[in-house]
Formats: structure tokens, C-alpha cells, sequence
């Protein structure tokens, strides 16, 4: 039995304590410095508001204030569920209370820029954690699709953990896999990393058409230039294929956040506007990668190389509406 410290109490950081739970692992949560209401609520009900399921064995909720006291529990793995704009938030936070190498595992799907370069969420937080005084760290990455309402479920659901050192990656799958929760394994962390991110940019594009025809048409030019933005940042072409790319790309574009703002985009709406009369309290994190990355992906390529991205970016960080190009397609 291992000792998991799951920090953010959302959707994804409660659906993977199912797995955790269901290998009678002890499970804490800690919320965020914005989820004291949110902690209380859930142990008042026992049940998670969104999810809309029953808190799963071993499992408790903290607020913020308790991580130092639940860090000194000798914690085997601490796994990081907070949107990709509270990385930051989550290292300063970690560097504050750990002590000694804890393996840690990013559920959060981002990139960022630093010192124009991209800059995978992993390696971000090694940067911080290090910055801050935590000379040795231990970091994977979690990719692929995985719905978090279905993995409470218990439906089947197959992901991929990333870690250079992959003997460490296959210890935390052999720590958390059911007969549910399907695990691949990988050293490819900037593929895994980036395709998870980039992913919700094309998802948003996929979801602007209902026509069958025209999204597979979209679908392929999307895994086309996933392929080139990740070997372009030395990521590997079979990690696109596979569960992190094209799985987790089907996925996001069948539904979600992405995938519904790009409806409202097809229908001719601004990005401002759906997102102030239709969406104003979610978090499309296609827009806001598209604003992170935005300038350096019009340094680095063109519209003839990535059409389809380059369109999204227009169309979110300058304000216009949303025009395919469909001449420039491979």
C-alpha cells in the first residue's frame, strides 16, 4: 500500500484516486488556495459536485493549508491536477515542504515559453522546484486520452506515462494500473507532453464543422501538423500516432471545452464573443496555449507548414474570425 498526495481537487485529481483507491492505496487531496469552498462541500456531501460520484475508499480532502502535514506522511507519489496556468503555483507551492526526491506525476496537459523556447510543463517544474532549492527531482508526465467523469466511471481507459528514466515511469504504472486504468510507458516526455497540449488547439478547429466529411479532412491535416510541430521541438512521430496524439486528438474533438468553442467559432462567432455569452466561466485550454505560444509559433513556421494551427492562433490572438485554408493542406 503506497501513500498518494493528489494536489488540486477537480474532475481529473479526483477520477485518478479511483485507481489509487481501487489498489488500496491512501489517497490525499489538497485543494487549492481557490477550493477551501469546493474541499468543504465535498466532505459535507461526500460526493464530488462535478463528477457526480461517491468518494472512493482511502480517499480524503484538505484544504491548502494541510500539505505541509500530509508531505511529512512519507508520501511514495504526489501527482500535480491543477490547470497548466497553476503549474508555477504548484512548484512554489511543493518546493515550500518537500525535503528529499518524492516521484512526481504531471496530469496537467500545457506548454509553455521560457526565454523564447518551449518549454514542456515537466521541465518547467524541475525549473522552479530547482530555483527554489529542490536540487533532485523526479518528474513524469501523464498523456492520452482519459475523460475524467469516465475514468470515475471505472469505463476502460488507456494512457501513457513519460519519464526519461522509464524503469521510474513503470513503477508508477505498476503503482496505479487496474483492470480499467490501461498504462503504456514511454521516454518520450516532450512527445507525450507536447502532443497533449497542442492537441486542444486542433480540437477547437475540429469542432468548428458538423459535416463528417469535412472534420475527417480536418482530422488528418491536424495529425499532419502535429507530426511536424513535435519532431520540430525533437519529440518522435510514433508518440503522434499513439495514444497521445491521435488518441487523446479523438477525444477532445468528439467533446469537451475545445471541441465546443470551436463550434461557436464555426459559426462564425469571435473567440471574444463566445467566450463572454457562452463559455465565460470555462476554461478553454486551446485559447489559452494559442495565447502562450502564439508569437513564437509565427516565428518558427508558416501557414503553408501549419495552416490549421496558424489559423486557430489568428483567430484567438488577433481577434478574428475563424478561416480554414484549405488551399495550403498537404
Amino acid at each position: 500500500m503506497a501513500n498518494i498526495l493528489i494536489l488540486g481537487a477537480g474532475s481529473m485529481g479526483t477520477a485518478f484516486s479511483y485507481p489509487c483507491s481501487d489498489n488500496d492505496h491512501t489517497v490525499s487531496i489538497i485543494g487549492t488556495h481557490l477550493e477551501n469552498d469546493f474541499v468543504d462541500q465535498i466532505n459535507l456531501k461526500k460526493k464530488h459536485p462535478i463528477l457526480n460520484t461517491d468518494i472512493p475508499k482511502n480517499v480524503k480532502f484538505f484544504k491548502l493549508k494541510n500539505l505541509e502535514d500530509e508531505i511529512k506522511k512519507k508520501v511514495d507519489l504526489i501527482v500535480i491536477a491543477v490547470i497548466a496556468k497553476g503549474i508555477e503555483w504548484a512548484a512554489l507551492q511543493l518546493s515550500k515542504v518537500i525535503k528529499n526526491d518524492i516521484p512526481i506525476l504531471i496530469l496537467t496537459k500545457g506548454l509553455s515559453i521560457n526565454n523564447n523556447n518551449y518549454e514542456i510543463l515537466a521541465n518547467k517544474m524541475e525549473r522552479i522546484l530547482k530555483k527554489n532549492g529542490i536540487k533532485d527531482t523526479n518528474i513524469s508526465a501523464a498523456g492520452g486520452p482519459c475523460l475524467a467523469k469516465g475514468l470515475a466511471k471505472k469505463v476502460h481507459t488507456s494512457v501513457i506515462f513519460a519519464n526519461t528514466k522509464i524503469d521510474i515511469a513503470n513503477k508508477i504504472k505498476n503503482l496505479v494500473s487496474t483492470n480499467y486504468y490501461h498504462i503504456s510507458t514511454t521516454d518520450d516526455v516532450i512527445g507525450v507532453e507536447v502532443c497533449a497540449a497542442i492537441k486542444n488547439i486542433f480540437s477547437m478547429v475540429i469542432g468548428s464543422t458538423e459535416d463528417l466529411n469535412t472534420a475527417a479532412a480536418l482530422i488528418k491535416q491536424s495529425i499532419d501538423e502535429m507530426i511536424i510541430f513535435t519532431e520540430k521541438l525533437n519529440g518522435k512521430k510514433e508518440t503522434v500516432m499513439g495514444l497521445a496524439g491521435i488518441g487523446d486528438l479523438y477525444v477532445s474533438a468528439d467533446g469537451g471545452r475545445n471541441s465546443k468553442m470551436g463550434k461557436f467559432l464555426g459559426k462564425g462567432m469571435s473567440f471574444k464573443e463566445a467566450k463572454e455569452k457562452k463559455m465565460q466561466k470555462e476554461t478553454i485550454e486551446g485559447a489559452d496555449l494559442a495565447m502562450e505560444i502564439g508569437d513564437m509559433v509565427r516565428k518558427d513556421f508558416d501557414s503553408t507548414s501549419l495552416p490549421l494551427m496558424i489559423s486557430v492562433i489568428e483567430t484567438i490572438c488577433d481577434k478574428k474570425k475563424l478561416e480554414i485554408r484549405w488551399e495550403k493542406f498537404n
